[in-house]
Protein backbone atom coordinates (compact mmCIF):
# COMPACT_ATOMS: atom_id res chain seq x y z
CA UNK A 1 0.00 0.00 0.00
CA UNK A 2 1.46 3.41 -0.90
CA UNK A 3 2.41 5.79 1.87
CA UNK A 4 -0.19 8.42 2.72
CA UNK A 5 1.07 11.60 1.11
CA UNK A 6 1.05 14.93 2.97
CA UNK A 7 -1.34 17.57 1.68
CA UNK A 8 -0.12 21.06 0.90
CA UNK A 9 -2.77 23.74 1.12
CA UNK A 10 -1.87 26.45 -1.40
CA UNK A 11 -4.20 29.13 -2.76
CA UNK A 12 -4.39 29.95 -6.44
CA UNK A 13 -3.55 33.57 -5.74
CA UNK A 14 -0.44 32.61 -3.82
CA UNK A 15 0.67 30.27 -6.56
CA UNK A 16 0.34 33.10 -9.06
CA UNK A 17 2.41 35.35 -6.84
CA UNK A 18 5.03 32.64 -6.51
CA UNK A 19 5.32 32.26 -10.27
CA UNK A 20 5.60 36.01 -10.82
CA UNK A 21 7.72 37.22 -7.93
CA UNK A 22 10.40 34.65 -7.12
CA UNK A 23 13.40 34.95 -9.33
CA UNK A 24 16.08 34.79 -6.64
CA UNK A 25 19.11 32.55 -6.54
CA UNK A 26 19.35 29.70 -4.00
CA UNK A 27 21.82 31.76 -1.95
CA UNK A 28 19.39 34.59 -1.24
CA UNK A 29 17.93 35.23 2.17
CA UNK A 30 14.49 33.65 2.61
CA UNK A 31 13.17 36.81 4.22
CA UNK A 32 13.98 38.68 1.02
CA UNK A 33 12.02 36.36 -1.23
CA UNK A 34 9.10 34.83 0.60
CA UNK A 35 6.94 37.68 1.91
CA UNK A 36 4.88 38.05 -1.27
CA UNK A 37 5.22 34.48 -2.51
CA UNK A 38 4.42 32.53 0.64
CA UNK A 39 1.20 30.51 0.87
CA UNK A 40 0.12 28.87 4.16
CA UNK A 41 1.04 25.19 4.32
CA UNK A 42 -0.73 22.37 6.13
CA UNK A 43 0.60 18.84 5.91
CA UNK A 44 0.42 15.48 7.61
CA UNK A 45 3.96 14.79 8.74
CA UNK A 46 4.48 11.28 10.17
CA UNK A 47 0.99 11.48 11.68
CA UNK A 48 1.44 14.96 13.13
CA UNK A 49 -0.44 17.86 11.55
CA UNK A 50 1.92 20.69 10.75
CA UNK A 51 0.61 24.14 9.83
CA UNK A 52 2.89 26.99 8.84
CA UNK A 53 1.32 30.41 8.29
CA UNK A 54 4.56 32.33 7.76
CA UNK A 55 8.07 31.25 6.72
CA UNK A 56 10.11 30.14 9.76
CA UNK A 57 12.95 32.52 10.58
CA UNK A 58 14.54 30.86 13.64
CA UNK A 59 15.26 27.25 12.71
CA UNK A 60 17.20 24.51 14.46
CA UNK A 61 18.11 21.40 12.47
CA UNK A 62 18.90 18.00 13.95
CA UNK A 63 20.89 15.54 11.77
CA UNK A 64 22.96 16.31 8.71
CA UNK A 65 20.17 15.48 6.28
CA UNK A 66 17.98 18.25 7.72
CA UNK A 67 20.80 20.79 7.84
CA UNK A 68 21.93 20.06 4.30
CA UNK A 69 18.37 20.26 2.98
CA UNK A 70 18.11 23.88 4.12
CA UNK A 71 21.60 24.73 2.87
CA UNK A 72 20.85 23.21 -0.53
CA UNK A 73 17.73 25.38 -0.75
CA UNK A 74 19.69 28.51 0.17
CA UNK A 75 17.92 28.91 3.51
CA UNK A 76 20.98 29.33 5.71
CA UNK A 77 19.84 32.77 6.91
CA UNK A 78 16.91 31.10 8.69
CA UNK A 79 19.23 28.78 10.66
CA UNK A 80 20.04 29.71 14.25
CA UNK A 81 21.51 26.36 15.26
CA UNK A 82 22.39 22.86 14.06
CA UNK A 83 22.91 19.59 15.92
CA UNK A 84 23.89 15.95 15.45
CA UNK A 85 26.18 16.33 12.42
CA UNK A 86 27.00 12.97 10.85
CA UNK A 87 30.14 14.26 9.18
CA UNK A 88 31.49 17.19 7.16
CA UNK A 89 29.08 19.02 4.87
CA UNK A 90 29.83 19.15 1.12
CA UNK A 91 32.39 21.77 0.19
CA UNK A 92 29.84 24.10 -1.42
CA UNK A 93 28.00 24.42 1.91
CA UNK A 94 31.01 24.87 4.20
CA UNK A 95 31.00 28.66 4.45
CA UNK A 96 27.26 28.83 5.17
CA UNK A 97 27.44 25.94 7.65
CA UNK A 98 30.39 27.39 9.55
CA UNK A 99 28.42 30.57 10.17
CA UNK A 100 25.70 28.69 12.11
CA UNK A 101 26.22 27.80 15.81
CA UNK A 102 26.40 24.12 16.69
CA UNK A 103 23.93 23.42 19.50
CA UNK A 104 25.09 19.88 20.26
CA UNK A 105 27.16 17.07 18.77
CA UNK A 106 24.16 14.79 19.36
CA UNK A 107 20.44 15.42 19.89
CA UNK A 108 20.16 18.68 21.87
CA UNK A 109 18.44 18.65 25.23
CA UNK A 110 15.27 20.64 25.73
CA UNK A 111 16.99 23.30 27.81
CA UNK A 112 19.59 24.00 25.12
CA UNK A 113 16.96 23.99 22.39
CA UNK A 114 14.49 26.25 24.17
CA UNK A 115 17.28 28.65 25.05
CA UNK A 116 17.57 29.49 21.36
CA UNK A 117 13.84 30.34 21.13
CA UNK A 118 13.34 28.64 17.76
CA UNK A 119 10.09 28.85 15.83
CA UNK A 120 10.80 25.67 13.83
CA UNK A 121 12.77 22.46 14.48
CA UNK A 122 13.56 20.11 11.60
CA UNK A 123 14.66 16.60 12.59
CA UNK A 124 16.14 13.87 10.46
CA UNK A 125 14.70 11.09 12.65
CA UNK A 126 11.43 10.76 14.56
CA UNK A 127 13.47 9.72 17.61
CA UNK A 128 15.04 13.20 17.70
CA UNK A 129 11.78 14.33 19.30
CA UNK A 130 11.34 12.67 22.68
CA UNK A 131 11.13 13.62 26.33
CA UNK A 132 14.77 12.59 26.69
CA UNK A 133 15.81 14.43 23.53
CA UNK A 134 14.76 17.73 22.01
CA UNK A 135 11.26 17.35 23.40
CA UNK A 136 7.98 15.73 22.45
CA UNK A 137 6.45 17.21 19.29
CA UNK A 138 3.12 18.01 20.95
CA UNK A 139 4.87 19.68 23.88
CA UNK A 140 7.00 21.80 21.58
CA UNK A 141 3.92 22.77 19.58
CA UNK A 142 2.26 23.94 22.79
CA UNK A 143 5.23 26.23 23.24
CA UNK A 144 4.72 27.68 19.78
CA UNK A 145 7.50 25.68 18.14
CA UNK A 146 6.60 23.89 14.92
CA UNK A 147 8.35 20.58 14.25
CA UNK A 148 9.01 18.65 11.07
CA UNK A 149 10.53 15.20 10.51
CA UNK A 150 12.04 13.93 7.28
CA UNK A 151 9.14 11.90 5.78
CA UNK A 152 11.60 9.18 4.76
CA UNK A 153 12.21 8.56 8.47
CA UNK A 154 8.53 8.01 9.33
CA UNK A 155 8.00 4.60 10.91
CA UNK A 156 4.23 4.30 11.32
CA UNK A 157 2.24 2.16 8.90
CA UNK A 158 0.94 4.30 6.06
CA UNK A 159 3.73 6.85 6.46
CA UNK A 160 6.91 4.78 6.13
CA UNK A 161 8.03 4.79 2.47
CA UNK A 162 7.75 1.26 1.09
CA UNK A 163 10.04 1.39 -0.76
CA UNK A 164 11.81 4.72 -0.59
CA UNK A 165 12.20 6.26 -4.05
CA UNK A 166 13.77 9.37 -5.50
CA UNK A 167 10.23 10.66 -6.02
CA UNK A 168 9.80 10.54 -2.23
CA UNK A 169 13.04 12.47 -1.76
CA UNK A 170 11.82 15.06 -4.28
CA UNK A 171 8.53 15.33 -2.37
CA UNK A 172 10.43 16.25 0.80
CA UNK A 173 12.43 18.88 -1.07
CA UNK A 174 9.16 20.38 -2.32
CA UNK A 175 7.56 20.27 1.14
CA UNK A 176 10.46 22.05 2.80
CA UNK A 177 10.62 24.63 0.03
CA UNK A 178 6.88 25.26 0.39
CA UNK A 179 7.25 25.73 4.16
CA UNK A 180 9.78 28.49 3.49
CA UNK A 181 8.01 29.96 0.47
CA UNK A 182 10.71 29.14 -2.10
CA UNK A 183 9.08 26.52 -4.37
CA UNK A 184 11.13 27.51 -7.41
CA UNK A 185 14.31 26.53 -5.60
CA UNK A 186 12.93 23.04 -5.07
CA UNK A 187 12.33 22.57 -8.78
CA UNK A 188 15.83 23.80 -9.63
CA UNK A 189 17.40 21.43 -7.11
CA UNK A 190 15.29 18.46 -8.23
CA UNK A 191 16.14 19.14 -11.87
CA UNK A 192 19.85 19.12 -11.00
CA UNK A 193 19.50 15.83 -9.17
CA UNK A 194 17.50 14.27 -11.98
CA UNK A 195 20.24 15.25 -14.44
CA UNK A 196 22.86 13.68 -12.16
CA UNK A 197 20.93 10.42 -12.01
CA UNK A 198 20.30 10.34 -15.75
CA UNK A 199 24.05 10.63 -16.42
CA UNK A 200 24.92 7.58 -14.29
CA UNK A 201 26.42 4.64 -16.19
CA UNK A 202 25.36 1.31 -14.68
CA UNK A 203 27.44 -1.87 -14.82
CA UNK A 204 26.83 -3.94 -17.95
CA UNK A 205 26.74 -7.18 -15.94
CA UNK A 206 25.11 -7.99 -12.62
CA UNK A 207 27.20 -6.69 -9.73
CA UNK A 208 26.18 -7.87 -6.27
CA UNK A 209 26.84 -5.66 -3.27
CA UNK A 210 26.77 -5.56 0.51
CA UNK A 211 25.87 -2.21 2.11
CA UNK A 212 27.85 -2.34 5.36
CA UNK A 213 26.71 0.40 7.73
CA UNK A 214 28.11 -0.59 11.11
CA UNK A 215 28.57 -3.40 13.62
CA UNK A 216 31.35 -5.86 14.30
CA UNK A 217 30.04 -9.17 15.66
CA UNK A 218 26.71 -8.52 13.95
CA UNK A 219 26.84 -6.32 10.84
CA UNK A 220 24.13 -3.71 10.35
CA UNK A 221 23.41 -3.63 6.62
CA UNK A 222 21.24 -1.95 4.02
CA UNK A 223 18.01 -3.88 3.44
CA UNK A 224 15.36 -3.79 0.72
CA UNK A 225 13.17 -0.69 1.11
CA UNK A 226 15.30 2.18 2.42
CA UNK A 227 17.91 4.64 1.18
CA UNK A 228 20.65 2.02 0.66
CA UNK A 229 18.39 0.01 -1.66
CA UNK A 230 17.31 3.14 -3.53
CA UNK A 231 20.91 4.26 -4.03
CA UNK A 232 22.19 0.81 -5.05
CA UNK A 233 19.33 0.35 -7.50
CA UNK A 234 20.12 3.66 -9.17
CA UNK A 235 23.81 2.74 -9.37
CA UNK A 236 23.00 -0.65 -10.92
CA UNK A 237 24.06 -2.74 -7.92
CA UNK A 238 22.21 -5.84 -6.74
CA UNK A 239 21.75 -5.72 -2.96
CA UNK A 240 22.39 -9.13 -1.38
CA UNK A 241 19.82 -8.25 1.31
CA UNK A 242 17.20 -6.83 -1.04
CA UNK A 243 14.70 -9.50 0.06
CA UNK A 244 14.67 -8.19 3.66
CA UNK A 245 11.60 -5.96 4.01
CA UNK A 246 13.20 -3.19 6.06
CA UNK A 247 15.32 -0.08 5.64
CA UNK A 248 18.37 -1.43 7.47
CA UNK A 249 18.73 -4.76 9.25
CA UNK A 250 21.06 -6.83 11.42
CA UNK A 251 22.56 -9.76 9.52
CA UNK A 252 24.98 -12.60 10.17
CA UNK A 253 28.47 -12.76 8.75
CA UNK A 254 27.68 -16.28 7.61
CA UNK A 255 24.97 -14.83 5.36
CA UNK A 256 27.46 -12.37 3.89
CA UNK A 257 30.01 -15.11 3.29
CA UNK A 258 27.39 -17.28 1.60
CA UNK A 259 26.37 -14.42 -0.71
CA UNK A 260 30.02 -13.48 -1.48
CA UNK A 261 29.22 -10.01 -2.93
CA UNK A 262 31.22 -8.60 -5.82
CA UNK A 263 31.68 -5.27 -4.04
CA UNK A 264 31.16 -3.90 -0.53
CA UNK A 265 29.71 -0.45 0.06
CA UNK A 266 31.28 0.95 3.21
CA UNK A 267 29.50 3.72 5.10
CA UNK A 268 32.14 6.17 6.28
CA UNK A 269 31.24 7.79 9.62
CA UNK A 270 33.41 9.65 12.10
CA UNK A 271 32.56 7.13 14.84
CA UNK A 272 32.91 4.09 12.56
CA UNK A 273 35.17 4.84 9.63
CA UNK A 274 35.50 2.91 6.40
CA UNK A 275 39.12 2.17 7.34
CA UNK A 276 38.00 0.47 10.55
CA UNK A 277 35.50 -1.61 8.60
CA UNK A 278 38.20 -2.66 6.13
CA UNK A 279 40.48 -3.62 9.02
CA UNK A 280 37.71 -5.77 10.47
CA UNK A 281 36.87 -7.42 7.15
CA UNK A 282 40.47 -8.19 6.33
CA UNK A 283 41.29 -9.38 9.84
CA UNK A 284 38.39 -11.82 10.19
CA UNK A 285 39.32 -15.30 8.88
CA UNK A 286 35.88 -15.78 7.32
CA UNK A 287 35.32 -12.37 5.71
CA UNK A 288 38.95 -12.09 4.59
CA UNK A 289 38.13 -14.77 1.99
CA UNK A 290 35.28 -12.81 0.45
CA UNK A 291 35.93 -11.97 -3.20
CA UNK A 292 35.39 -8.26 -2.60
CA UNK A 293 37.82 -8.28 0.33
CA UNK A 294 40.54 -10.26 -1.43
CA UNK A 295 40.29 -7.99 -4.46
CA UNK A 296 39.80 -4.85 -2.34
CA UNK A 297 36.61 -3.92 -4.18
CA UNK A 298 35.36 -1.34 -1.70
CA UNK A 299 33.03 1.56 -2.42
CA UNK A 300 32.68 4.45 0.04
CA UNK A 301 29.60 6.47 0.94
CA UNK A 302 29.62 9.24 3.59
CA UNK A 303 27.12 8.51 6.37
CA UNK A 304 25.02 11.60 5.63
CA UNK A 305 24.75 10.62 1.95
CA UNK A 306 23.42 7.19 2.90
CA UNK A 307 20.24 8.54 4.48
CA UNK A 308 17.40 10.07 2.48
CA UNK A 309 18.28 13.61 1.50
CA UNK A 310 19.79 15.99 -1.00
CA UNK A 311 23.06 14.04 -1.26
CA UNK A 312 21.56 10.78 -2.54
CA UNK A 313 21.90 11.57 -6.24
CA UNK A 314 25.54 12.51 -5.79
CA UNK A 315 26.05 9.28 -3.83
CA UNK A 316 24.76 7.31 -6.81
CA UNK A 317 27.10 9.16 -9.17
CA UNK A 318 30.01 8.60 -6.80
CA UNK A 319 29.33 4.86 -6.59
CA UNK A 320 29.21 4.71 -10.38
CA UNK A 321 32.55 6.54 -10.65
CA UNK A 322 34.13 4.28 -8.05
CA UNK A 323 32.89 1.18 -9.89
CA UNK A 324 34.51 2.50 -13.07
CA UNK A 325 37.79 3.04 -11.21
CA UNK A 326 37.64 -0.54 -9.93
CA UNK A 327 37.22 -1.75 -13.48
Amino acid sequence: MPRIRPVLVLTAVALTLTACSTGSTPQASPSATTSAAFAPVTLDNCGTEVTVTAPPTKVVTIKSTATEMLLALGLQDALIGTAFADGPVPAEYEAAYDAVPVVSDKVPGQEALLGLEPDFVYGGWESNFSADGAGDRAALQNLGITTYVSPAACKEAGYMPDPLTFDEVADEIREVAAIFGVPERAEELIAEQDATLEAVQKPTTETTALWYSSGTDTPYVGAGIGAPQMIMDAAGLTNIFADVHDTWTSAGWEQVVAADPDVIVLVDAAWNTADKKIELLEGNPATSQLTAVREKKYLLVPFAAGEAGVRNADAVASLSDQLTELG
